[in-house]
């Protein structure tokens, strides 16, 4: 009797000219291992628009092990991925795209290393074919930002296609944030990790659902949700204001009282004095920020 499952679980988004030819390969991988282990298909359909609800059925009326979650509408890839941890109660859990960007061949790679005692098998992406030249400068420039801002370090080209451990999945799911980055939490939790490089071929059929927008908006929520920096930015500069405005209005008071020479006007004296307690309301509210932090 095989005694150990392993899930793979496909978030899936207007991906109806993909999800077969994916299935297909994924199967044929899986089958050069099923005499170790039992797999089972987690697709969950993230609100598509097309036909892809109707052949993940099709594919799951034939296929018993293939599990199909349909939410009510389309709320990201990162909810979809959420979805999708929380059903699975298996001893591995492999997560990959469902364009064929994440090769399927790795997929035995993956069940070796996780064999040799690695909890986490990550994968760094060397290249993307025909990927847009604002895209790999911002995916550089992003992971450049979130490890010089945030104490959890991210690969540049780090991606979603990783394998799992039944341990990592149960800590996974006790995360409650609802706006959330799968593969940072991932890597903020540490456990026993490898990374294996690969290069992505090119999209089978149909466009990146990423737009730039959504890219960006990811980013932004990334850097917030790893690094307290932005935070502590509104503290330090509250500091630099109240202390540098502080002792310039010092120096007006000596001018005017002591030195008695007048340089100063009277309305320089607001306008210093006003911006010096700017000053103290950005750092009590950097301090605030940092408490909620």
């Amino acid at each position: 009797m095989k005694s150990k499952t392993i899930s793979i679980l496909i978030p899936s988004y207007n991906e109806e000219k993909n999800i077969l030819p994916l299935y297909e390969e994924i199967d044929k991988e899986v089958r050069k291992n099923s005499d170790k282990y039992d797999f089972e298909y987690v697709f969950v359909d993230d609100g598509s628009k097309d036909d892809t609800i109707k052949i993940l059925e099709e594919i799951s009326k034939k296929n018993s092990k293939v599990k199909v979650i349909e939410l009510s509408r389309n709320f990201g890839k990162e909810v979809a991925l959420t979805a999708g941890i929380q059903s699975v109660d298996s001893d591995a859990l492999i997560i990959m795209d469902a364009d064929l960007q994440h090769p399927p061949s790795l997929i035995s790679v993956f069940i070796e290393k996780w064999e040799a005692g690695y909890e986490i098998v990550a994968t760094q992406r060397l290249e993307i074919n025909n990927r847009s030249f604002i895209k790999k400068i911002g995916s550089k420039l992003f992971h450049k930002l979130i490890n010089a801002m945030s104490e959890t370090k991210m690969v540049s080209g780090s991606n979603d296609f990783r394998l799992l451990d039944r341990v990592v999945v149960e800590e996974l799911k006790k995360f409650t944030e609802r706006n959330r980055l799968v593969r940072g939490l991932i890597d903020w939790m540490g456990f026993k990790k490898i990374y294996i490089e690969f290069t992505a071929p090119d999209r089978l059929h149909g466009e990146a659902v990423y737009t730039l927008q959504k890219l960006f908006e990811l980013a932004i929520n990334s850097l917030t949700s790893f690094s307290l920096f932005p935070l502590k930015l509104t503290g330090y500069l509250g500091v630099f204001i109240s202390t540098t405005f502080g002792f310039l209005f010092i120096w007006m008071l000596t001018d005017k009282y002591i030195l008695e020479q007048n340089t100063f006007s009277s309305l320089s004296f607001v306008i210093v004095a006003n911006t010096f307690f700017v000053g103290v309301m950005l750092a009590a509210l950097g301090l605030v920020a940092l408490y909620i932090g």
